[in-house]
């Protein structure tokens, strides 16, 4: 049984960090979270105004962070002494676990500075862990190809046998960035006990809804889909660009603020007086 739109939402403006303007579509009113997921950022401005003052130091806990950059290069330190740059294409996939400080800044003056930060939940068991990385250049990142199609396969295996290089087998997610050329059908396997969604960079994508009709997907619209088996889709006359992800829900309470996410209110309270004493 193929998956189908549920709900469609449409990315809001929002300023994050020193300045960044940005498009909030997970996080925001409309949906809130989407288990595991806690947030979803696009960001895309050749403005260096928009984006220039980054996002200076600031802390997490309970949860990890994902930037997927498109194009421009940002720059990442912590409070443990890591350092690095996010090129274009590249993924950093970080587990604050028990509590980082870190600062992503813009490596660039100018120029286009494109792409995403998804928040994934962590279980009670895990929201303490140690802090980890793991981060890999475009070169690192299967390429697969299809009739009309190509797939970056930057987390999970693809029904093709192509896995990427991040493994979280918490939640087992599949992240992948696909590219269809005009008039191309697009159709995948999604485990079952996942929650999925798609998100559109470029190009109109159609897809059936929950009431059998056919719907499109725009630039900058999530489509979250139902459960089933597959997911089907295709393009139109024009060519798209799409995000597909999904990850196996943790199925626990959520309490959050700012940038920490735990299980109590009595726990994130914890984690303001231990940021506050200097003990992340």
């Amino acid at each position: 049984m193929n998956r189908k739109v549920k709900q469609l939402i449409t990315g809001m403006p929002a300023t994050d960090g020193a300045g960044v303007e940005l498009v909030r579509v997970i996080g925001q009113p409309a949906l809130m979270e989407l288990d595991p997921f806690l947030l979803l950022d696009c960001f895309r401005s050749d403005v260096p105004d928009d984006y220039i003052a980054g996002f200076p130091p600031h802390p997490h806990r309970g949860f990890e962070t994902v930037t997927y950059l498109l194009n421009g290069r940002m720059r990442h330190k912590d409070n443990a002494g890591n350092e690095g740059v996010i090129e274009p294409g590249g993924i950093q996939w970080m587990t604050a676990g028990r509590g980082i400080v870190h600062s992503e800044m813009p490596e660039q003056e100018n120029g286009l500075l494109e792409g995403f930060q998804l928040w994934v939940n962590l279980p009670a068991t895990h929201k303490m862990s140690s802090p980890a990385y793991q981060e890999y250049d475009a070169d690192h990142i299967p390429l697969e190809t299809r009739p009309g199609t190509r797939i970056k396969v930057i987390v999970g295996e693809t029904s093709e046998g192509n896995t990427g290089p991040v493994s979280q087998p918490l939640t087992r997610p599949l992240y992948l960035d696909i590219q269809l050329e005009a008039n191309t059908r697009f159709v995948e396997p999604l485990p079952a006990t996942h929650n999925a969604f798609i998100y559109v960079i470029e190009g109109i994508l159609r897809i059936e809804d929950i009431q059998g009709d056919s719907v499109e997907v725009a630039p900058d619209q999530l489509a979250v889909l139902s459960e089933g088996l597959s997911v089907a889709l295709e393009s139109t006359e024009n060519p798209a660009r799409f995000l597909l992800i999904a990850g196996q829900p943790i199925g626990e309470p959520i309490a959050r603020a700012g940038p920490f996410v735990m299980n109590t209110e009595d726990e994130l309270r914890q984690a303001f007086r231990d940021y506050k004493n200097g003990t992340f």
